[in-house]
């Protein structure tokens, strides 16, 4: 099964170029603002997609998944597309878990602080699962910022070596774009912005 991977859009999908797949993955920061209109025009566009599967998380510029009602949001989710919230699917033989969490920064939506109240998110991870997704990288793992510090989440890297998922995928870091291929876990930044927010980078493909 081929997967199609893209994060951090900020609403400049319209000028992506995907290629061809099976699975598409955005792995959060669907919006700027995150206002409800920059979530319905994503939506649409992501609905749109032609692709068998699509399947989304959000990001810490998502405000409004942050605060809208559960029950809201399952009404503006279309039947083509899948909203991952500290929940999973399982696709044919493949089981995908997606979380929008990361470390407290700047009190953005969906953070949380370092230690055990990120962990009451990765302990809810299934120990089955193939790929995950989370919007934060994991510590050393394509975490770098452009100041050179390692960003990403000490618990996430944790729960990721105890389960050993085929893939992680992530964003949230523009500047750390790019793939790290492992036989146990192969580590995936999909940002598409760079860290001044000019679209660059393309689309990164994986199998399973």
């Amino acid at each position: 099964m081929k997967f199609v991977a893209i994060s951090d859009t900020h609403g400049q999908y319209d000028n992506i170029s995907l290629p061809k797949g099976d699975v598409l993955l955005h792995a959060g920061d669907v919006s700027s603002k995150g206002t409800e209109k920059e979530v319905l025009d994503f939506i649409a566009w992501f609905s749109a997609q032609d692709y068998q599967y699509k399947i989304f998380i959000a990001g810490n510029h998502d405000f409004y998944f942050e605060k809208t009602a559960p029950a809201f949001i399952e009404k503006i989710i279309p039947d083509n597309v899948i909203y991952l919230c500290d929940s999973g699917v399982k696709i044919e033989h493949i089981n995908i878990w997606g979380s929008p969490v990361s470390p407290w920064f700047y009190n953005w939506a969906f953070n949380r602080y370092r230690g055990s109240d990120i962990n009451k998110h990765w302990d809810k991870i299934p120990h089955n699962t193939d790929v995950l997704l989370t919007h934060g990288p994991a510590f050393g793992k394509l975490d770098r910022t452009i100041s050179g510090q390692h960003v990403g989440c000490e618990d996430l890297l944790k729960t990721i070596e105890l389960i050993k998922p085929k893939i992680h995928l992530c964003g949230h870091i523009h500047e750390a774009y790019g793939a790290i291929n492992r036989t146990t876990t192969s580590f995936y930044n999909a940002s598409v912005l760079d860290e001044k927010y000019k679209l660059i980078n393309e689309a990164l493909m994986f199998e399973i």
